[in-house]
């Protein structure tokens, strides 16, 4: 399986974004070293799509299948992208704050720990539906990786688009997001210009 191990402050300072979207607390005090030189436009487009990518922990192959997914529903692409990448399980698990980070929540899914509606899933892309209920397993509740993350995810809010139970580890999705929904800090409108050339 291909796995991206660039650091992550690294790459965050080359992307100009704040590493607080992927879960870290850590910053960076150095600068890029290309930090005033002039983008092009189709840097700009670039650097949007690797940021998408990142935070999501998406390699090129799938975040394509993505894109042409999102073409084929109805509604603009852009908004489609998003709601797709943000209903991902690992990134769901994460949302409801039963891991640090996004790969953390990738880990927790790969290695079965995850029920949805009372069924093992161990795929980090499965898409989740409205009605959805998402929990952590029985035999793993009681463990201290839980009650670790639990103690570090405490004062993170939900997002409005799930409903969740921190005792009992378990979650449910009211209903997909809305773009105004998702915080990342991405310009899909660049992703589809640079897709649609």
């Amino acid at each position: 399986m291909a796995v991206d191990r660039t650091p992550v402050l690294k790459r965050c300072r080359s992307l100009q974004m704040d590493p607080v979207y992927l879960g870290i607390d850590k910053k960076s005090r150095r600068k890029s070293s290309r930090a005033n030189k002039k983008v092009s436009e189709y840097g700009l487009q670039l650097r949007e799509k690797q940021k998408a990518k990142f935070i999501y922990g998406v390699l090129e192959k799938p975040f394509r299948n993505y894109y042409a997914k999102a073409e084929r529903q109805r509604g603009l692409t852009g908004p489609n992208l998003m709601i797709l990448l943000e209903s991902r399980l690992d990134n769901v698990v994460f949302r409801l704050g039963f891991a640090r980070t996004r790969k953390e929540a990738r880990q927790i899914v790969d290695h079965k720990h995850v029920l949805v509606n009372g069924k093992q899933v161990n795929i980090p892309s499965y898409l989740v539906k409205a009605g959805d209920v998402i929990e952590i397993k029985e035999k793993h509740k009681g463990c201290q990786r839980y009650k670790d993350i639990l103690e570090v995810t405490n004062g993170r809010l939900v997002v409005d688009w799930l409903d969740c139970d921190k005792e009992s580890l378990k979650g449910t999705v009211k209903e997909l997001p809305s773009r105004e929904q998702i915080d990342v800090p991405v310009n899909e409108t660049l992703i589809v210009e640079l897709y649609s050339k």
